[in-house]
């Protein structure tokens, strides 16, 4: 019974420290719809970067160099499609703007690429952990930086200009 009891505490106060976190008024300013899906669709987009340049390197013994640059193209076109539709919204109307928003969107991706690709370099070379490791650690990064050229640079509303 007590076993029983132990437990019903504790889930209570698990949910009280997850509401108590809910609330905070920097989580509520900076965990919005947008970061919320940002964050699913980064990990999708990571599991496809990630996970092509697994199979690559693992079963077709692709050079980790060319294998991780394949994965980033892959993962940059999977995030442009769920990025414009499904997380910032598009607002972008007729070719001409489109073309434009497509253009920022490649030409900030162009430079995480090129910070993923040299960054991978120098950790695949100079680093004593496995390469998916350093694969990981540098995705990280880019992650981040991607969310705020795509919500600043890339996506932005004629209104936000």
């Amino acid at each position: 019974m007590k076993n029983n009891m132990d437990n019903i505490n504790e889930e209570k106060n698990n949910t009280n420290f997850v509401k108590k976190i809910l609330s905070n008024k920097f989580v509520k300013k900076f965990l919005t719809k947008e970061v919320i899906l940002y964050a699913v669709f980064g990990v999708l987009t990571t599991l496809i970067n990630i996970g092509s340049f697994y199979l690559m390197t693992t079963f077709l013994h692709v050079d980790e160099n060319i294998a991780n640059n394949i994965a980033i193209v892959l993962a940059v076109l999977f995030a442009y499609v769920t990025n414009k539709d499904l997380v910032f919204h598009s607002k972008a109307e007729g070719f001409g703007e489109k073309f434009i928003e497509f253009c920022r969107f490649i030409l900030g991706r162009l430079v995480t690429m090129f910070i993923e690709s040299i960054g991978g370099s120098l950790m695949f070379a100079y680093l004593p952990i496995p390469t998916i490791v350093s694969k990981c650690l540098i995705t990280v990064v880019v992650i981040i930086l991607n969310f705020f050229i795509s919500k600043f640079f890339a996506f932005r509303t004629t209104d936000e200009k």
